[in-house]
């Protein structure tokens, strides 16, 4: 890739109105679609929003190229069984708490397209509401392949190894720790400088995430807009042709191209990927006693029809103290209206010190009940609250206000925990009168 510097360089901010050239001069002034472009390139737009949505939710950027996206072949079927799309709502299943060991990474001779795996989904892509939950397992990088998505936006939660993420607008390295988000129909690659890699993806088909309006909290906390990271303009001199693989309506498809879509020389505008780095998270909890409900960890929302209700919450448990007196520290059991697609980054997870490992995954949902294990209950109901630190641990959780339905590769998989609620079984009436 050719861009302003050796090292990877990102621009600042979430949603910001960016501009940014690999060539002096590439980017036209004062004209979106002059008559003949700088170099003679080709002016092209991506909108990622209605042209009538409001002028602060409007998402669109302007590419200059060195040939459009419109040159390619013709698009054949491409066969990728395990990335299902919405819900099966044939699958009959029970109201229960599901959870899922890490799956091994041992067999994972594939890309990442090939290698996304989807555990759970809801919604449909063709009304654009709900998401999909997968898991990727891969040990190739890709190579002469790219992948454009136009089902729904793409959030990369990676679990073990770094992703190098290039994109038409320039290239994302993220690691564990780090998320990164691609909008809905930019195209992309994934590379693997660390090998054999696993992670979660969050396929978003409703409204965009955008960060989380914070009420009574005030201007500052949460996710800062200007900790998010979006790359610097980046284009490939080769002209050897790729494989360009589309998701379209719940099916894929592959076409050949002559050149590289990432031919992108100079863009503007405000759709963009980004990278977040989760600890720069400003937690906010209580100092005096109960704590707050865990929507305090949402890093970005995806908005539904209903106010206050999304369509997706992507929430973090990042290192925090906790120094409430008289409170029960780890989560209360409860049971919600949202149904909660949970996975563990690194680290461990207080409310399940044992059973819930780093590449695994939990499902509980709406109204399905859950909370500590016995053993967390014990412990929590026990200890001298002092305070404490939460350290070297970091989960997270899609929260979606529609249910999640498991594929039949997550209902039959060996890492399907079949024994999941007897964490609950030696919890016996305590009442003392």
């Amino acid at each position: 890739m050719t861009q302003a510097s050796a090292d990877l360089r990102y621009q600042s901010g979430f949603g910001n109105e960016y501009a940014t050239e690999a060539v002096p001069g590439a980017l036209p002034q004062g004209r979106n679609s002059p008559q003949r472009a700088p170099f003679d390139l080709y002016p092209e737009l991506i909108s990622g929003t209605a042209f009538t949505a409001p002028r602060h939710e409007n998402r669109r950027t302007w590419m200059y190229r060195r040939q459009p996206s419109v040159v390619s072949g013709r698009y054949k079927p491409y066969a990728q069984a395990q990335w299902t799309t919405g819900a099966n709502r044939e699958i009959a299943l029970p109201p229960e708490p599901l959870r899922w060991a890490p799956i091994p990474l041992d067999k994972a001779d594939v890309d990442f397209i090939d290698g996304v795996h989807t555990l759970a989904a809801n919604g449909d892509a063709e009304a654009q509401t709900g998401i999909a939950a997968h898991v990727y397992l891969a040990s190739r990088s890709m190579e002469r392949r790219a992948l454009v998505n136009a089902d729904g936006e793409m959030l990369f939660v990676p679990q073990q190894g770094r992703l190098v993420i290039t994109t038409e607008m320039g290239v994302l390295e993220v690691k564990p720790g780090e998320i990164a988000l691609v909008p809905r129909g930019v195209v992309f690659k994934v590379a693997l400088p660390d090998g054999l890699s696993r992670g979660y993806l969050c396929e978003n088909y409703g409204a965009q995430f955008r960060l989380p309006e914070l009420g009574p909290i005030g201007s500052n906390g949460l996710a800062n807009a200007r900790d998010f990271q979006a790359p610097v303009a980046a284009f490939e001199d080769a002209s050897v042709g790729y494989e360009l693989v589309k998701k379209s309506g719940g099916r894929f498809w592959s076409a050949p191209t002559r050149q590289s879509p990432f031919n992108v020389v100079a863009w503007h505008g405000n759709l963009s990927p980004v990278k977040y780095d989760t600890a720069h998270f400003m937690t906010i909890g209580s100092i005096s006693f109960d704590h707050p409900d865990p929507s305090i960890f949402t890093v970005l929302t995806s908005p539904s029809d209903t106010p206050g209700t999304a369509n997706c919450d992507f929430v973090i448990f990042p290192p925090r103290w906790l120094v409430m007196e008289d409170t029960f520290r780890p989560p209360w059991y409860h049971r919600n209206l949202m149904s909660e697609f949970m996975g563990l980054v690194y680290g461990e997870y207080d409310a399940k010190p044992g059973g819930f490992k780093p590449g695994g995954a939990s499902l509980h949902n709406c109204m399905v009940p859950h909370g500590p294990d016995e053993e967390a209950f014990e412990r929590a109901s026990h200890s001298d609250l002092k305070p404490q630190k939460l350290d070297n641990t970091l989960a997270f959780m899609f929260e979606s206000r529609y249910r999640f339905i498991p594929t039949e590769f997550a209902m039959q998989s060996p890492a399907l925990d079949q024994d999941y609620a007897d964490c609950w079984a030696g919890l016996k009436d305590q009442y003392k009168p």
